[in-house]
């Protein structure tokens, strides 16, 4: 199976979500938690067949996913809340569980401040180090204190926060002076 698909390829019943829209918008407000599985997976989100509901489609779409996670598999067992219903195509949107429970820990650098972090990867334009769950940094080959050929994937080091760009979700490092 590809790693996208529609809810009906993955040889479960797609239901007729228009015939029980009115019924669905009653069943699921705003607000309430639901219980379900993914049926389908789109590169803009992931389809979901509720528990407590199954005439009705849920779509939780990416623009609500931590940068750091990855959509969950089809058949995978999800939780969430619903976050606002379409009309045009009856869809409940759904935010899921995990999302929210999330914490987006980059607006915790500040400029200046010297942390530790372990090395994820040595590429040709430095070393990429891991400061925090879901937060990596550069530190370019211009201000490492030795050839990048000397660091080891693995490795803990301290660097310096040189600059934060909070749109872009990077983070430029330099290692401090000893």
């Amino acid at each position: 199976m590809s790693e996208y698909s529609w809810p009906g390829e993955n040889g479960r019943h797609v239901p007729d979500a228009a015939s029980a829209w009115s019924e669905t918008v009653r069943a699921l407000p705003v607000g309430t938690r639901v219980v379900g599985e993914v049926v389908g997976r789109r590169p803009f989100g992931v389809f979901l067949a509720f528990d407590d509901c199954p005439r009705a489609v849920g779509l939780a779409r990416i623009d609500r996913m931590p940068s750091c996670m990855e959509l969950p598999t089809v058949g995978q067992r999800v939780t969430g809340e619903v976050v606002w219903h379409a009309d045009h195509n009856h869809q409940v949107g759904v935010v899921l569980g995990e999302w929210t429970e999330h914490e987006d820990l980059l607006p915790r650098f500040r400029v200046g401040q010297v942390v530790g972090g372990r090395v994820t990867k040595i590429a040709s334009i430095g070393v990429f180090v891991r400061l925090a769950d879901c937060v990596e940094g550069l530190v370019p080959l211009t201000r490492l204190p030795a050839p990048a050929e000397s660091f080891r994937q693995g490795h803990e080091m301290s660097v310096q926060i040189v600059s934060v760009d909070r749109e872009r979700r990077q983070i430029l490092l330099a290692c401090p002076l000893p």
